[in-house]
């Protein structure tokens, strides 16, 4: 199990190493506000999509260019 969870988070690091600062944001917000939306949301699917969308909103601001 821990093995298959490590080769996933390692392929999914390298999937980002060509996106834009923005992108990154983006999709670390997501992943934040998806993990917070499920905890705060006692692990329904509805509060963790809300959460990442949200999240990945806040994160594609934040990171906006100036």
């Amino acid at each position: 199990m821990k093995t298959t969870l490590a080769l996933t988070f390692a392929l999914i690091l390298s999937g980002c190493g060509n996106m834009t600062e923005q992108q990154k944001g983006t999709a670390t917000g997501a992943v934040i506000g998806g993990g917070a939306g499920y905890i705060l949301g006692g692990g329904g699917g509805m509060e963790t999509a809300a959460g990442a969308a949200v999240g990945g909103v806040v994160g594609h601001e934040v990171t906006k260019p100036k």
